[in-house]
């Protein structure tokens, strides 16, 4: 019994881990202590310029563990060689959670990111949520972007600020919620933003920037709603949408 507990501790707290790469976003991550650190790692073949010991030095400061690894291991660990520059980080990510915490919610009104592929967008997104009045962001890790140093440029340092939740498919933690008003957001949707009434319990739905919400998550909807449009436009970026719903009391 005690063994399991030790286990689930350790799986959720592994499950907090984020891996960030590049030398200038591993250098803010270090410079900024608000941010938990788990591991530094550092590839053998890297040569002792300023940015290298920079780096190493901060990451003394704060009495930070170090690895070594070959170029291949090092590539492993950031998944993206190309830009690794020969550094990666595994940060605590206090704010990433689960998506069964949901359901010990009382009251939420969150955002469901389905299949957006753009870190851009993703970043922007996040950074409306937290400016605006927005309790989260449900974010799945099929089919959509990853929390990357693009994301974090984008959402402008807000990305710790506001709960990401996290799960596999977006339809897997829909079907599992009751008494949750969920609204998809559809340009041919009758009712707009403006006419819904509040909910102690909301979940507002954008899907992919250019193939919109599958058809899995629209069957768990209960209710579509619109922008209202002037002019002949017919969309709006996904992140400029997800900022008027964020600022939606």
């Amino acid at each position: 019994m005690q063994d399991s507990k030790e286990y689930k501790k350790k799986k959720a707290y592994f499950e907090k881990i984020i891996t960030l790469y590049g030398r200038n976003v591993v250098i803010e991550v270090l410079q900024d202590e608000s941010v938990d650190i788990h591991k530094l790692h550092m590839s053998n073949s890297n040569k002792p310029d300023g940015a290298v010991n920079s780096i190493l030095l901060l990451a003394k400061k704060r009495d930070i563990e170090v690895s070594y690894h070959d170029k291949n291991a090092l590539s492993r660990i950031s998944k993206n060689a190309k830009q690794d520059q020969g550094v990666a980080i595994d940060i605590i990510a206090n704010s990433y959670q689960n998506a069964n915490e949901i359901k010990n919610l009382k009251k939420f009104k969150l955002l469901a990111l389905d299949g957006i592929q753009n870190p851009q967008n993703l970043g922007m997104i996040i950074r409306s949520c937290a400016a605006g009045y927005v309790d989260g962001v449900i974010l799945p890790k099929k089919s959509s972007a990853k929390i990357s140093p693009l994301v974090i440029k984008a959402s402008a340092g807000t990305l710790f600020k506001l709960p990401i939740y996290y799960c596999n498919t977006l339809d897997e933690v829909l079907k599992d919620l009751e008494d949750v008003k969920i609204y998809l957001l559809c340009s041919h949707a009758k009712k707009s933003i403006y006419d819904i009434q509040k909910s102690q319990k909301s979940i507002f739905v954008l899907g992919n920037e250019s193939e919109g919400v599958s058809k899995e998550v629209q069957e768990l909807c209960n209710d579509s709603i619109n922008i209202p449009m002037n002019r002949g436009v017919e969309s709006l970026n996904v992140a400029v949408t997800a900022s008027l719903i964020a600022f939606m009391q």
